[in-house]
Parts: C-alpha cells; structure tokens; sequence
C-alpha cells in the first residue's frame, strides 16, 4: 500500500452503530452502510483507494483524497438543495372558516363547537386581511387549505377568499391552489360543482372499516359517521373528479390490531395512498381513552408497512405516505416540504394558520393550544398586524432558534438528523420547553424506530423491496421502476 493510497481527509458525518454494522450520514442526508472493522479502517485512514467503501465513501463525500475545494462545493450544494424549502417562506396558508362542526369525534383536536354556533365563524372583513397577509408571502407557490371544524358550514366566506386570492393571483402570478379539509357528510352537490369549478382539491377523513371508523367519528346525535363518509366520497369523486379526492386516517386504540384491514379499506375505496398517522395530543385527544404507548404505534406501523409493501409486490398499487417522505429524504437530495420534517421547524416558515376571529398562529397545532387559553405561539392578528409584523416577529423568530436539529442536544450528534426534524409546539405542549428532551421524547422515539426499520429494508437490497420504494419515491408504478432498472441499471432509478 503506497502513502497515496492513504492519504484522504475525512469530512464531516454522523455515525450510528447497528449491530456489527454502522451507518454514516453526511451532512447532506447522504448515508452508507458498511461493516465496523470497514469503519474502523475508514476512520483510522487505512482504506486503500481500490477498495470499494472507499470508492463509494469518496462518491457520497465522505472523504477526499485530492482538493478538498470540489468535494466541500459539492457537498455545499447538496445542503442548500436539502433546504430549499426556506428560500420561498411560507406557502401553506391555512384558515380556520369556522369551529362549528356535524360531527363529535373523540379525538377532536380543535374542540369543535355546535352546527349552530355561528358567532365561531370567520367574518368576510377578516377573511379578506388574511388574504391580503397570505399574498404578501414571496413564496412563488401559495396553497390555501380550508379548515375548520366544518369548513362548508361557511361557504359564503370560502367563495369569497377563492375569488379574491384568483384576483389577487392576476398580478401576483403565483402557482395557486386550493383545498378544503372537510368530513364530507354535509357537503351539497352544489358545493362540490363550485370546488370542481375552482379546482378545489378535497381532503377528508377515513379511519378504516365501518367498526373503527364509528369507534371514534361521530355526528352529533351520536350516530356513526362511516355510511356517510363514504356516500360523500363516492359522490365528491364523481362531481369533482376520481383524482381530485385524498384522505387521513388517525390511528387509536380501536385502531390498534387491525391494521391490515385498515389498509383493505383504503384499497377497497380506490385511494392510491394512505397515511399510517399516529394520534396528536392536543385537544380533545389530550385526555380521550383512543390514546396509546409509542411502542404500541410502531408495531402497528411496522406491520401496516409490510403488509402495504406485501400488496404493492403482489400489484396492488397503494404508496404509505410518511414512508415515502422520510425515504425520499433517505434516498434522494431533494427537500420534501413536510413540516413535520424540517430544520428550522416548518410551523411559521412553511405554514402558517389563520384563526376564525383573525389569530395567526405558526401551526395549527399552536392554533390548538390557544383554543385552551394558550397563546405563545400566537404571531399577532390581520386585523392589527401587517405581515412584516406576523412573519418577522418575536414568535417565529424564538421557533427558528428552538428548532436547528444541527444544534439542538441530543440531535446535534444523531445520524438520523438530516432525515428528521424538530417540532417546538410539540414540545412545548408535551414536555413544557420548546427545545424539549430528545430521550423522553415520544415523537423522537417514534421518528427513530422508523427511520431504523426503513434504513434496515433498504439496507437488505431486496429487489422487491426497494422497487416499492422506488415506485412510491418517484410517482411511478412498479412496473415502470423494473422497467428502468432493467433498461439502465441501479443508478437509473
């Protein structure tokens, strides 16, 4: 071995033992899986330059054996690519139509009121400053998402705001869009020919089956909601159109051993997707009996993800969403725009939520706790505060600085980091610091034991496996994904 074959410089990564194995992450979110006496061989300069980890090591920039200026470049634009997501600002705009709400689902995250409480609905002078506020974001691409309770309820103000936004959009040439978040057992036929006039996309809730579904959503008489959950899917896709419908489902303790079926019935409703999403603690969810250990999740997941993976194998085509975003920050350069998932925290940066009474808070689950008297993540109101005031204020300014995982303890040395995120209102709701504490952290434990389960999937190079993956990553199906591996090798996917 000659002093050249030796001579290279480590740049910087983090590193996580997995059992007579170990991962390095760069600082790009780049990773490499190679065996501890390789490590040890790497870290101590003893690779030689025909070996392949040091060939692999060297393309994904974890040393260099030459100027160091290409590789830090290099390196440099992969990280700015990873945080593109912050060179636009805010682009989601959430507003709040009204609390009222037909239905009483346990795990209420806002507290819904009544159908007939109509002082909880947003007024069309607010409405119009939210607008004028959203549009002042430099974002090139505005997404505003219709909430509430029931949004439809006040569908006198959500003509207004998408009438004024496609005004607006006349001079201000940015990518539009809209969708409303909506239970779907109210909504008229006539409310829906407006959406497909408009290009309202719709996001409702499905739970699973009739049983689990019932379990936790309710209308308010008590009776449950399923039957008409999915007549209103039915007639949403068939008046806005087949593509033009997705839906969330919220894991409890009714959820808990039967996920297979839950996913059944996704397949069996023609949804392409679904969201294994696990409960949130605020609202009404704080305290309801559908809450469960962490544990309890993950194994569910665990199993939800295989059986997903089982189906999408045997040609059934149905993608895990929170899979495909934490794969395609494992597997890709590209920033995915989930919130959840950001460094700084996307709540203020990449969403913002306008409140029926004209509050601007960061996220809507900041909107939640000031829904029980606490305000701390509340940015001002559009009728007092322009938007250099909202967006450039103290609070946002204090959720940047609790939420750079690069210096955060705990995430500072976690190999995981460039794959996950921080989220200082759920800290804060849960552990009463913004910063929180990473070992106690039931989200970090969660993020953690799936990010290992997909890193130990892509890890076993199972062909099947990782065309899934591949498929779900790069909007394909799996065919297409064989087809180009077949055509241009590994490297074509």
């Amino acid at each position: 071995m000659t002093q050249l074959e030796t001579n290279y410089r480590l740049l910087p990564f983090q590193f996580m033992r997995l059992g007579g194995r170990t991962l390095v992450v760069n600082q790009a979110g780049e990773c490499y899986v190679l065996p501890d006496t390789d490590f040890q061989r790497f870290t101590t300069h003893a690779l030689e330059a025909s070996d392949a980890h040091f060939l692999n090591l060297k393309a994904k920039h974890f040393l260099a054996d030459s100027d160091l200026a290409l590789p830090v470049q290099l390196l440099a634009t992969k990280y700015r690519t990873k945080k593109s997501f912050l060179r636009n600002f805010t682009a989601l705009h959430m507003f709040v139509l009204t609390l009222r709400c037909n239905q009483k689902c346990s795990y209420c995250q806002v507290c819904s009121e009544g159908a007939d409480a109509s002082r909880f609905d947003m007024q069309p002078e607010t409405a119009r400053r939210a607008v004028e506020v959203a549009f002042q974001s430099p974002s090139s691409h505005i997404k505003i998402e219709f909430q509430g309770g029931e949004p439809f309820l006040n569908f006198r103000v959500m003509q207004q705001i998408v009438e004024q936004a496609k005004a607006l959009n006349g001079d201000h040439k940015k990518h539009l869009e809209f969708v409303a978040c909506t239970n779907l057992v109210s909504v008229t036929d006539e409310q829906l020919l407006y959406c497909k006039a408009n290009q309202i996309l719709i996001s409702t809730s499905l739970d699973g089956p009739r049983e689990i579904h019932n379990a936790c959503r309710s209308m308010e008489s008590g009776k449950g909601s399923y039957d008409r959950a999915v007549e209103g899917i039915a007639r949403a896709r068939a008046i806005v159109g087949e593509n033009q419908v997705d839906s969330l489902m919220t894991t409890t303790r009714a959820s808990l051993g039967h996920v297979h079926e839950i996913v059944d019935e996704y397949v069996n409703q023609g949804f392409r997707s679904i969201f294994l999403r696990s409960l949130n603690p605020f609202g009404r969810a704080r305290a309801t009996s559908s809450r469960y250990e962490v544990t309890e999740f993950v194994s569910f997941y665990r199993e939800g993800l295989d059986y997903i993976i089982g189906l999408n194998v045997s040609g059934v085509p149905i993608a895990e969403q929170y899979a495909r975003i934490v794969l395609t920050r494992m597997l890709t350069p590209f920033s995915t725009g989930f919130v959840d998932l950001q460094s700084p925290t996307g709540a203020g940066i990449g969403c913002a939520i306008y409140d029926y009474d004209g509050s601007v808070y960061v996220s809507d689950e900041g909107r939640m706790l000031g829904r029980i008297g606490d305000t701390t993540f509340r940015m001002g109101s559009v009728l007092r505060d322009d938007y250099r005031a909202l967006f450039g204020g103290e609070v946002i300014r204090r959720m940047v600085g609790a939420s750079c995982v690069e210096c955060l303890p705990e995430c500072v040395d976690c190999a995981f980091r460039m794959w996950c995120g921080a989220d200082p209102v759920r800290n804060y709701a849960t552990q009463g610091d913004m910063v929180g504490h990473r070992p106690s952290s039931e989200v970090c434990r969660k993020n953690q034991a799936i990010i290992r389960y997909l890193l130990d999937a892509v890890a076993m190079e199972e062909p099947q496996v990782l065309d899934v993956f591949w498929a779900w990553i790069t909007n394909r199906s799996v065919a297409e994904v064989r087809f180009i591996g077949r055509k241009g090798g590994e490297c074509a996917r």
